[in-house]
């Protein structure tokens, strides 16, 4: 395996376009069908050792691996929770010329809990678009100590491949560290690999912003190939302010203003994401008041009852909070979803693991 001190300076696998990696594999003394038996064995089935790729020659899976590192990133540390999530920290080396850190994030895959006939075998994979956050939503550890940088298509596409080097995929979450929307360039060149060479379809992949409007409405009329989450966590302008304040002087009106746009573009309906905080946005008001601004409109609310982080101070509501909140908005003809979070025992909270590390 290529030594990781070697991936500064090494162009990854993943960073080559086909075309580019046909062109470099014949200099190495293969044939360019060779690069598309490479690029097959990583996309499609998990491959990251060219020792395992038994087709190819001995000498060419030697030149290869001294020259074109699948991978680029380091695994710096894995949790494995009791319900068979796994999170792994990854650190990709600063890019060309070390003008920047490095850059380190999670990436999380998560197991069926019950498969059944009906439910597709497979994982859903969580992954990042940026090092840290600009956000900084106070509830999140991903945004505690700012940006450091955007990730490159190449390092978004590296956690799918490792997700499924861990085993089979059937949907994937845009909903790790960092804005996809504040990198959206990078972002759609990796999806459109994942759609068109790993096999994930656009409804099987969706992208969470905390809702650009101006982003949003440029993204819909642009054929996107995923599904929109938007996290909206509150239906007053002065909390939101608060509690993403990357978003201050944005209405909740003109977000779901653009959430309508969004759904007329495409067809598809946006899911509205609610972090449900104990006691700061759980009371009888904020679900009837988020009902009006809801009702009527095609969409979801995806209630997500706070997954805990150590250093922040905001604690999950009770499981009788939650259903109380589920069924009030759906009493109110609302559609309301309740997603529990998994891997609480393995620093599941998004950005912990990360946190940890930097202390």
């Amino acid at each position: 395996m290529t030594d990781p001190a070697a991936l500064r300076s090494a162009r990854p696998l993943l960073a080559y376009s086909l075309a580019d990696l046909e062109a470099r594999v014949v200099e190495l003394g293969g044939r360019a069908f060779h690069a598309r038996v490479v690029r097959k064995a990583v996309l499609e089935q998990g491959v990251l050792e060219y020792a395992d790729m038994t087709s190819l020659s001995a000498d060419l899976r030697a030149r290869l691996d001294a020259e074109i590192p699948i991978l680029a990133a380091v695994e710096s540390a894995r949790t494995v929770a009791n319900d068979g999530t796994t999170k792994l920290l990854l650190s990709f080396p600063p890019r060309e010329g070390g003008r920047d850190k490095p850059a380190t994030i999670e990436v999380v895959h998560m197991p069926s809990l019950k498969p059944t006939e009906e439910d597709e075998v497979g994982a859903t994979l969580c992954v990042s678009t940026q090092a840290g956050c600009p956000v900084a939503c106070p509830f999140c550890a991903s945004g505690l100590a700012g940006l450091d940088r955007n990730l490159d298509a190449h390092e978004i596409l590296e956690q799918y491949v490792r997700g499924r080097a861990l085993g089979p995929l059937k949907r994937s979450v845009v909903m790790g560290i960092g804005e996809p929307f504040l990198n959206l360039p990078a972002v759609t060149a990796a999806l459109d690999v994942v759609h068109d060479e790993m096999g994930l379809g656009s409804r099987k992949i969706t992208v969470s912003t905390v809702g650009f409007p101006d982003r949003l409405h440029r993204a819909a009329r642009d054929n996107p190939r995923y599904q929109l989450a938007i996290s909206l966590h509150t239906p007053d302008d002065e909390q939101r302010a608060e509690l993403v304040p990357a978003m201050a002087g944005t209405t909740v009106d003109e977000i779901l203003e653009a959430g309508d746009d969004w759904f007329q573009q495409t067809g598809r309906e946006v899911t509205y994401e609610y972090a449900l905080l104990g006691g700061v946005n759980d009371s009888v008001g904020h679900v009837q008041r988020l009902a009006e601004k809801l009702r009527g409109r095609r969409c979801t609310v995806n209630v997500i009852p706070y997954n805990p982080s150590e250093s922040l101070p905001f604690h999950r509501p009770s499981s009788a909070a939650v259903e109380a909140f589920q069924t009030r908005l759906q009493e109110a003809g609302v559609v309301a979803t309740v997603r529990w979070s998994r891997g609480l025992d393995g620093a599941a909270a998004c950005g912990q693991l990360r946190s940890r590390n930097l202390d």
